[in-house]
């Protein structure tokens, strides 16, 4: 017994071992169960080839594939503003071969939706966050504020006379605004546009006098001098942007809004399977190569254990539940 439950303890950490079964014949062995992985793993990427999400599942897929020796899926399934994918990985089997990468956009399109086919919270056992990146509260150069204070000062004063834009309705761009326009007791009207390239010119159109996007959408224009960057939504400074403040040091205390991105399995994943593959990643978003390629797209690694990052799902879901209410919104 003693044997057999070593072995079991190895099997878990990833090791492979035998142990003897009690009557054999002299030399006889059983193996232990399967370890794990012994088949190739599918990550689930519910976007587009080519967006931030399936370049970061490409590149952790790569590194799992060398530090856990079988070879890593990458299978784009966008639609449904992410949850087709996120079906899929709720209604697969929890043997951690089934993982997606998922976004923010993940916890404000589960509560607008009004049928979904999975429960977003007990379907799904989360693993680790991978990383951060905060929006960056932007106005056209021309629109007489220039901080965030004037901002806030000139929505104030004007209600409904200042046109925010976004890459879509239901996302967390117009999530973040409305949280804003709560907390901050101001009036703007949203003006969704398909994309986030399209919002950007109409910002620098004038079309919208303001726009809180992720900042390399908007950084090139604002070093040209076309766009004001304000403030950041993140609850501490961005190491890329440390000139900006946040909007909670700009007036609006406790205002922290993140783009952020995590690894998820089917609900009901083993423990001992969701530690593994905790450890696993945090060693790939420690490395150097990692950091750096983050950083082209203004983010941070970001590990997290598996119970803060299903923390933080749960916290937003509340949140943006209440703001969908309170404001609104609608799928289209």
């Amino acid at each position: 017994m003693k044997a057999k439950a070593a072995c079991l303890k190895a099997w878990f950490a990833g090791a492979f071992c035998v142990v003897s079964s009690l009557p054999l014949a002299a030399g006889a062995a059983t193996p232990a169960k399967d370890e794990y992985p012994n088949r190739p793993l599918r990550f689930i990427v519910p976007f587009p080839a080519g967006g931030s999400t399936d370049i970061i599942a490409r590149i952790i897929g790569q590194r799992l594939t060398e530090s856990m020796g079988r070879p890593v899926v990458i299978d784009n399934r966008p639609g449904a503003a992410g949850l087709l994918g996120a079906e899929i990985v709720a209604k697969a089997p929890p043997d951690g071969y089934t993982i997606i990468i998922n976004s923010a956009s993940f916890t404000t399109s589960v509560v607008i939706q009004p049928k979904i086919s999975f429960d977003p919270i007990k379907d799904f056992t989360p693993i680790t966050n991978l990383a951060d990146t905060p929006l960056l509260m932007t106005v056209n150069a021309n629109l007489p504020v220039k901080t965030m204070q004037d901002l806030i000062a000139l929505a104030r004063a004007k209600p409904g006379s200042l046109n925010y834009g976004s890459a879509g309705v239901g996302g967390l761009i117009q999530f973040a605004v409305e949280m804003l326009n709560r907390m901050a007791k101001i009036e703007t009207v949203h003006v969704p546009f398909k994309g986030g390239t399209p919002a950007v010119a109409a910002l620098m159109g004038e079309q919208i006098q303001m726009l809180m996007m992720p900042m390399l959408d908007v950084m090139p224009q604002t070093k040209a001098g076309r766009l004001r960057s304000l403030a950041v939504s993140s609850a501490k400074r961005s190491p890329f942007l440390p000139d900006i403040p946040t909007i909670a040091e700009s007036g609006v205390p406790g205002f922290a809004v993140s783009q952020w991105w995590g690894l998820f399995a089917p609900g009901g994943l083993p423990q001992p399977i969701t530690l593994r593959l905790n450890q696993e990643v945090g060693k790939i978003l420690q490395s150097q190569m990692m950091r750096d390629r983050l950083a082209a797209d203004g983010a941070e690694p970001l590990r997290s254990t598996p119970e803060a990052m299903a923390k933080r799902v749960r916290d937003e879901i509340e949140t943006w539940g209440r703001i969908a209410r309170e404001a609104g919104i609608k799928p289209e």
